[in-house]
């Protein structure tokens, strides 16, 4: 089984390399620009532990579809379908965030992300406890990452862009 191993551990990597050779003509523009909390993580940091959690969760979607014993059988269509799911979603920030440039929308998209991985470690459960241990670093990540692209997202919007308060609709 080691190559289907090896081949689910790389599989969430390719969005990840192409998003990052999409956002490497941002980096040193936009991104920049942006004012970041004192607790922002470095650069280096972020891709050490995107790396360790996107092998990780690839290794954790091979137990679940060796459970259910591979192939392409109905059993593996709702827990590696909710996988490949948040897993372009999980791609598609790097859009928003480097293409866009729109942080409201990226954090909207965060919190889609956040609540279909809960979805799909319920999903995995009964499937394969390890699968799901193997899920906490990457919520855990997950949860840093709003919180850093809310914080990103109130200090680097302009006024028009979204309101710290809400209307008075009474007046």
């Amino acid at each position: 089984m080691w190559p289907q191993s090896t081949f689910f551990m790389a599989l969430p990597h390719v969005g990840p390399i192409m998003g990052w050779l999409f956002a490497q003509q941002h980096m040193p523009t936009w991104y920049a620009t942006l004012k970041k909390p004192p607790w922002w993580p470095s650069n280096k940091l972020f891709l050490i532990v995107w790396t360790a959690i996107y092998s990780t969760m690839g290794y954790a979607s091979y137990l679940v579809w060796k459970e259910l014993g591979g192939g392409f059988a109905r059993p593996l269509v709702l827990p590696l379908g909710l996988y490949a799911t948040q897993l372009i979603l999980n791609w598609i920030i790097l859009l928003l965030f480097f293409g866009a440039h729109n942080l409201g929308l990226a954090l909207c998209h965060l919190f889609l992300l956040y609540g279909l991985v809960l979805g799909m470690a319920l999903s995995w459960q009964s499937i394969s406890g390890l699968a799901v241990l193997l899920l906490l670093p990457y919520l855990a990540w997950l949860t840093l990452t709003t919180s850093l692209a809310y914080r990103l997202w109130m200090d680097n919007s302009t006024s028009d862009q979204h309101s710290h308060t809400l209307p008075n609709k009474l007046s």
